[in-house]
């Protein structure tokens, strides 16, 4: 074996060795885009949010490809002479007229996603939300006597212990799972109320396509429509503490019928 195999060899092993002591399980899922959720504001802040970025990216190609053809084009080793024009008072009003039009068109729909975000008018039901060091108060205003803490599940809550022996791997949804979900119906408006006990939180779920703060002495009102049955995972958005990484959130959204029996089964137990 020579030498050049000899060090490719131990390259590798050093390669592998380093990729062996990452902390894999606990590296963040690579999402290239915002995900389009399940809420018809999450898919008005979706389509904005593309449509935004599309403009982006057509100036700038339209920019560095103009930047790029005149340095080639009018390089000085092809003999090209310096213009001695100055002040055009016709690009003057095109490079103020073109990007008023472009904010023009962003202002409008953005506008109108800011007035959906904040129309919690004619809500079905209220969720008061309210955040602890480190979980979460969930109190059901129009149902009486349903209210409950959610805290991190027991195995994602072992399983993050130092020297606990647990593998985070074999953990289902480690650190985004917890005791008792958030239920609520399907196709129905749901106004939140959000605050805080102690110091700041965000309650965030990215499928709902909003966060709201969660701050002491203060209520921030939010609302939901989701259209789809399933179980949407999000966290604590905000640094509140030592364990802030260990505050989920879990929201599950049932039929209808499915949530009247279940108030009705929350109601029995108290």
């Amino acid at each position: 074996m020579n030498k050049t195999s000899k060090a490719h060899q131990m390259f590798g092993a050093i390669v592998a060795s380093v990729i062996a002591a990452l902390p894999i399980s606990a590296s963040a899922e690579w999402g290239l885009n915002l995900p389009r959720g399940v809420t018809p504001f999450s898919n008005t802040v979706y389509d904005l949010h593309m449509m935004i970025l599309n403009i982006c990216i057509v100036i700038g190609i339209v920019v560095f490809g103009a930047m790029f053809y005149a340095m080639w084009k009018f390089r000085k080793s092809t003999g090209a002479q310096a213009a001695n024009w100055h002040e055009s008072t016709l690009v003057e009003i095109v490079w103020t007229t073109i990007p008023l039009i472009i904010l023009i068109i962003v202002a409008v729909p953005a506008t109108k996603a800011l007035i959906m975000m904040e129309d919690v008018a004619d809500a079905d039901m209220t969720v008061k939300v309210t955040g602890y060091q480190w979980k979460w108060h969930y109190d059901y205003v129009d149902h009486e006597g349903v209210d409950f803490f959610s805290t991190i599940s027991r195995d994602s809550n072992e399983a993050r212990q130092k020297d606990s022996g647990i593998d985070p791997n074999t953990v289902q949804n480690y650190l985004l799972d917890v005791d008792n979900r958030l239920v609520v119906p399907t196709n129905t408006k749901i106004r939140f109320l959000t605050t805080a006990a102690d110091v700041i939180h965000a309650w965030w779920v990215p499928d709902l396509g909003w966060k709201r703060d969660a701050i002491p002495g203060f209520i921030n009102e939010s609302w939901a429509y989701i259209q789809e049955e399933g179980v949407y995972r999000g966290q604590c958005a905000e640094l509140c503490g030592r364990d802030h990484g260990f505050m989920p959130v879990v929201v599950e959204a049932v039929s209808p019928e499915q949530f009247t029996a279940w108030v009705a089964e929350q109601q029995a137990a108290k």
